[in-house]
């Protein structure tokens, strides 16, 4: 099952409230705000903090 990207639009972080970001390649929803990120299992969003991993910085 395939992520509805419609969902950006009344999704937010539940630990700041801030919009998040999908990120295709990993599966994710991202909070640039918080530097965390929500897995999708199934096409479904997990947004518990408690599943929230921290944000990789990109490697130089």
């Amino acid at each position: 099952m395939a992520f509805d990207k419609k969902l950006l639009d009344i999704v937010a972080c539940p630990v700041c409230k801030s919009k998040l970001e999908y990120n295709k390649e990993q599966q994710q929803l991202v909070c640039k705000a918080d530097r965390l990120v929500y897995p999708i299992v199934d096409g479904i969003p997990v947004l518990l903090a408690e599943r929230a991993e921290n944000l990789q910085q990109p490697a130089e």
